[in-house]
Order: C-alpha cells, then structure tokens, then sequence
C-alpha cells in the first residue's frame, strides 16, 4: 500500500512540477543585485566572515531515507543496485531484489516519529556548537524541506514534515547560525565525456548498468537523477535557490563534484545567495572541496582531514563522531570525547574550523552514545571555550612529537596526543597553551616555544592562570622554556588549558 500510495503522490508532484515551477528564472524571488553571476563579481567580498572565524565548532548529520536500512553507511542507495556489493546481498536477502523492492520504497519507511527539532537544538547547544544544520540532500535524490522543486522531499512523503523548516527555527532560537548541506551534485545520472571516453555519471550508475528497466518510471527517474544533463543542472540550482529563498542558511557545504556542475549554473547561484544575505545584511559562508570553487568565494573544506601548519586561509575540517559509516548504521562504532576535542584543539592552533557530523536514527533519536560524547565534549567547552572561540593561531601551532603526514583530505597522523603535545592559541594578549593529555599532579610541564631560540622568546608572560581552576599557578622562565607546574589533583583527561597573560 506504502508503494501505491508513494508512487501516486510522486505522479501528481511530478505533474506539477513540469507544469508549474520548473526553472531558475521562474522559481528564484527577486533579490537587490549587488553581485552578478560572474567570478570578478562574486569574488569582491569577505569568504570567512568573523562570526565563522570566531565559532570554531559546529554540528551537522547524515539523516535521511538511507537510514532505514541502516547497513552499510550513506552510500547504501547506491551500492544496493551494485550485484557485486555486500549492501546488495543483504538487500536482497532482507528485502528482495532492487526491481522489485527499490530505494524509492524506502520512503514510506522513514517516518522520523521520534523527531524533536528543539531537543535536537537543545544537545547542540549543550555540546558547545555554534553553527548547526543537517544534510539537506545527499547524493540519494531526497530532499529534506517542503521543495516545490522536487517531488522527492520530506513534506510531501516520507515523514510528511520541513525537516529543514523545523530545524531552522530551532537551532536559530538558541543562538546558533543555521547550516545546511548538499551533496545533490553527485545525483545526476547522464553521460559524459571525459579524457576521450564516454560513460555514465551518478550516484545510480548502477540502476543504469543493472536494472535500467527502473528508469522508464518518470517519477521515480527523477529521484535517480535520470535526465538530460542540462535539466539536471537547473534542478541542482533550483534546489539551492529553494533553499535559501525560504531558509537563508548562514553557511551551505558543498560536498565533492561541485566541477561537474558547469560556471554557469554555479554562478547563477552564488550570485543569489550573496544578494539574498547583502538583502538581509549578514554575512555568509560557502564550502567546497579540491580547488573546485575561487579561494576568494568560499572556504575549502578538508573532509577527513586538516592543514599540517598554520595557514593565511581560514579553513573547515568535516568530520564525523563515527568510525565508519557518517549515517547510522547497526553497531556503529563512536569515537571517545578526548579524540575529537583533541582533534578540534589542533584543528584552531592552525587557522581551521571543525563541523562534526553525528549519525541519527532513522526514527529520529541521537543514540545515547553519541549524547554522551556530545555532552562531555560540552563539558569540556564550558571551562575551556575560551582557548577555543574566538582565538586566532599563535606564533606556532605547537610542539610534541604528534604531527600529521601531511596536509588535506583525509590526512592521517603520526601517532596519537598524548601529554607531551601542546597547541597553541591566541586572544588578544592572552596565550592559551592547550596539552592534550593529562601530565600527571604536580607535574612539570615546559613549553620550549618560549625558551632560549624559541619562536615566542621575546613574548613576556605576566602571569599563568587555568580556567576553572582556583589557587595560583606555579610557574617560571628558564632558558628550556616557560615552565608550569600543573595542580595536585586531575583537572581533565581530555586536554588542559594554560591561559598565559603577556605584555602587550
């Protein structure tokens, strides 16, 4: 009944939307054109706006019709279709074949019951994130917001609510800038030429391969991304305009693939995000990965990975709380609070940002697990925010023998921290020595940054304190370096903060 009743309300949207609101031009509302769709244009404003540079750490998640299944990770609308898979042979063995029992069919199955935008909000803010959002489309062709564009969205079927919507209000009424997502550019399912050779491009290049007969669907054709590329494109923009004429999202990641999507089309859209914010006089931020957008139009973002040094560009690192898949996922594995708190500290002593991704159900509850970790990760924040927020890198990043292979996407480490590794952060003329470990009571702890030869030699310390923790630090000056003493009992596993006070 859940198939019937889904393929009918796609055929109705599916007549509307070819027979109503198709275009850009038709679609997009008029906005105050102070940039034009060119990249001279586009390029004349600030791409890391001070309130991104200030707020460190957000939260986004992969929730979507592919947590149903919850097998594999995000990819599973894909790999499904794979005859080859893992995901294919347990599709098959729970569900049936693809051509009989397709992603499409998972939609009615995603119902987010348990779904409390405010409680949502309300985690968020306790972990500490100043900047929050979902995935507003993955590569699989849903759309989680009331679209006019697309039949295929969250209003219209499936949990019949503006995730988006709901998710705007609720973050935005608790201080936090809005985010949202889109990995939609994968979607399109056309040919290409490339190199000389022609093949098929998508997120569903294997429906196309293996089950073709599942495109001659109008309805469901749409969702696979099956059309001729230049309509592809256009839904691509349309989708974004829908967006922000109805949500101004304050930052818009862009997954990889955005050099797939043609200049034109790409402008066009930058263009009326830039005039819709000037509109409302804020500023706003845009994401991409690989060189694909001008350095002077958005951030690049190192999925996976960080700069191995401090760098002249502001910068975004999206990770997730998992290991493994980003969506959830039976028996997902969670990273511990110390890993990502650690990560983030050397994320900021280096001129980035962190958005971390959490993995929902598909009812709508955040497993206790991952509550867990966000609220210690919000302990920690609450006595130590101020190294965090707000600071700008120091003279170096820091020191101890933990350093990355190398810098970019999917960068690994040397090792892990331990105490012996120390970042530095900066806030006017205060210094914030972040160790990310616990050395020990009573300990020692020498900062060489600031010894004989050192980088920061010439910078005069006044006085050390720690945040959160009463009674005097013992310090001094040697030649080795500044040297403190920490207090007799554990002040945190996860990493402790020196906040140093100098000369200006």
């Amino acid at each position: 009944m859940g198939k019937v009743k889904t393929g009918i309300i796609c055929l109705a949207l599916t007549i509307g939307l070819l027979n109503g609101c198709t275009s850009q031009t038709s679609c997009k509302k008029p906005t105050k054109q102070v940039f034009t769709a060119d990249w001279d244009s586009l390029k004349k404003r600030n791409p890391a706006p001070q309130w991104f540079r200030d707020a460190k750490f957000g939260i986004y998640f992969h929730w979507g019709v592919y947590s149903v299944p919850a097998f594999g990770n995000e990819w599973y609308p894909r790999n499904m279709y794979d005859v080859n898979s893992s995901e294919y042979k347990h599709h098959v063995k729970t569900y049936g074949e693809p051509n009989k029992f397709g992603y499409p069919d998972f939609v009615p199955m995603f119902k987010a019951e348990k779904f409390d935008a405010n409680e949502w909000a309300d985690l968020f803010k306790k972990a500490g994130a100043q900047f929050a959002g979902p995935v507003a489309e993955h590569h699989d062709g849903f759309s989680m917001w009331a679209s006019k564009v697309n039949p295929w969205n969250a209003k219209d079927m499936g949990p019949h609510r503006d995730i988006v919507g709901e998710l705007e209000k609720a973050i935005r009424k608790r201080g936090m800038r809005f985010v949202t997502t889109f990995h939609h550019e994968r979607n399109g399912l056309y040919e290409i030429t490339k190199d000389g050779k022609t093949y098929w491009t998508g997120h569903y290049e294997f429906v196309k391969k293996y089950f073709p007969e599942l495109l001659n669907d109008p309805c469901r054709a749409i969702m696979y991304g099956y059309m001729p590329a230049d309509k592809f494109y256009q839904m691509w923009e349309d989708k974004l305009i829908e967006v922000i004429d109805h949500y101004h999202p304050d930052l818009m990641y862009f997954d990889s693939w955005l050099d797939e999507i043609p200049d034109k089309y790409k402008m066009e859209y930058l263009a009326h995000y830039f005039n819709d914010a000037s509109r409302l006089h804020k500023e706003v931020v845009v994401t991409y990965k690989r060189d694909e957008l001008p350095r002077e139009v958005g951030i690049e973002d190192f999925e996976k990975g960080r700069a191995d040094k401090i760098t002249d560009f502001v910068w975004l690192t999206d990770d997730t709380i998992s290991r493994g898949s980003w969506c959830y996922t039976e028996n997902l594995g969670i990273k511990k609070s110390l890993e990502i708190v650690r990560t983030l500290v050397d994320i900021v002593s280096k001129n980035g940002q962190l958005m971390l991704n959490i993995s929902p159900k598909a009812d709508g509850t955040i497993p206790d697990n991952q509550k867990k970790v966000l609220l210690e990760i919000g302990d920690w924040m609450k006595q130590n925010g101020e190294a965090i927020y707000g600071t700008r890198p120091f003279v170096e990043y820091g020191e101890g023998p933990a350093k990355m292979e190398s810098g970019g996407m999917f960068a690994k480490m040397k090792g892990g921290y331990t105490a012996k590794d120390i970042r530095y952060t900066r806030k006017g003329r205060f210094v914030y020595a972040i160790v990310l470990g616990w050395p020990g009571e009573n300990t020692q702890v020498t900062m060489t940054m600031f010894g004989k030869g050192g980088k920061a030699e010439n910078i005069k310390v006044k006085n050390v304190t720690m945040p959160g923790v009463w009674g005097k630090i013992k310090w001094e000056r040697t030649d080795a370096g500044l040297v403190v003493t920490t207090p007799a009992k554990k002040v945190s596993d996860l990493a402790i903060v020196f906040k140093l006070a100098t000369e200006k």
